[in-house]
């Protein structure tokens, strides 16, 4: 089957909120970031209304790897080196505070498990053991194992365990935040593409399309890279082989153990880079070929695969997202380019975006500055 495993769960529809004649806020994507944002100015009051071209969450909010992590993109000591040190502690407190809201709001779609990040050679190693000391040296906490469990004993060379980090049922949860948002009065229109913010009537448009951001505006176009992922998904396994969230090879290979005990499986898209950063959103036989070899490899047999799917998402030039004002465009703001770690990201810089345009101008809103990026 080729769609999301996680798009196919059944679920109650989302409240509909009836059609208002205008709206103060418009918000372009019906993601974790959109909705994210669209709860937070609904409970306080504005207009709201979401614009999702397909369904809710139909986009990498329904199709990534079900992974809620702390940090960003880069390892912790790269953002150091690149943010500078109490920039990069501010960025993982953000994070670790969102992890513990997405807890109170996703209910049975997040469970707090910790994610294991696995070296995969010597060199892996090596920057495993930098990551460490820093985790470790600016208070965050972080585990070193050096003893790992079948079926990883001799094929990983250490890791390091991340106890605040979690696994998802990414778009269960997407759709409880979008009930929520619905249920403090924003409105929801699936089906809706928007080709152009010239379509939109409202005082502030946010543009919360991750890699989706072809067309809407020439700026975003040049420096966020739509980029796929793969991913497969396995019958149920006879025992559960991993606990939490795993991810190896800089993230190019992750994969994670649902409750069922189905084994989900993404990345490989370094096998054939070129042609993964495309908006096309289809498998191809390369990178679904590799994804069920290394299935045959963590399970020791070839499990029967369920489901696979490609999904789409940003990346920026330097591994950060996009987020606050845009330049230059008086009332637009942008909220995308999380380079592959949107589930908790996505939901902290969705709330950052709404407490801006509510007059609160957040700190953590500097460490994402569209500026930096984009043609002033």
């Amino acid at each position: 089957m080729t769609s999301s495993y996680w798009l196919s769960e059944a679920h109650e529809p989302i409240p509909e909120v009836e059609p208002g004649e205008g709206v103060d806020v418009a918000i372009v994507g019906g993601g974790v970031t959109g909705c994210a944002c669209a709860h937070v100015l609904a409970e306080a009051g504005r207009r709201v209304r979401v614009y999702e071209a397909r369904e809710i969450a139909g986009g990498a909010s329904g199709r990534n790897g079900g992974f809620a992590l702390r940090g960003g993109a880069p390892a912790y000591d790269v953002a150091r080196e690149q943010l500078g040190p109490e920039r990069a502690r501010e960025l993982w407190r953000l994070t670790e505070r969102y992890l513990d809201r997405l807890e109170k709001l996703a209910g049975d779609a997040f469970r707090r498990t910790g994610s294991l990040r696995l070296a995969a050679d010597r060199d892996e190693r090596t920057e495993l053991d930098a990551e460490y000391e820093a985790l470790r040296e600016d208070g965050f906490a972080a585990e070193w194992h050096d003893e790992l469990p079948a079926p990883l004993t001799g094929r990983y060379d250490g890791a390091i365990f991340h106890p605040a980090d979690g696994s998802l049922q990414p778009a269960r949860w997407v759709r409880r935040l979008a009930g929520l948002a619905a249920e403090s009065g924003a409105e929801l229109r699936q089906g809706q593409r928007v080709a152009s913010l010239a379509e939109l009537e409202a005082d502030q448009i946010v543009i919360a399309t991750d890699g989706y951001t072809n067309g809407l505006l020439p700026g975003l176009d040049a420096v966020v890279q739509p980029t796929r992922g793969q991913v497969v998904v396995t019958e149920p396994l006879e025992r559960r082989l991993f606990r939490c969230p795993h991810y190896t090879r800089h993230g190019y290979d992750y994969w994670q153990q649902t409750p069922d005990n189905r084994l989900v499986v993404g990345g490989s898209r370094d096998r054939a880079l070129d042609i993964e950063n495309t908006a096309e959103e289809k498998t191809t036989s390369l990178i679904q070929g590799h994804l069920e070899r290394f299935v045959g490899e963590l399970t020791g047999n070839s499990a029967a695969i369920t489901h696979r799917w490609a999904g789409i998402f940003g990346t920026t030039p330097d591994r950060l997202p996009l987020v606050g004002p845009v330049p230059d465009h008086e009332g637009v703001w942008v909220s995308a380019g999380y380079s592959g770690h949107g589930n908790v990201m996505g939901l902290a810089c969705g709330e950052l975006v709404a407490q801006a345009i509510l007059g609160q101008e957040p700190p953590e809103l500097e460490l994402f500055e569209p500026a930096r990026l984009l043609a002033v």
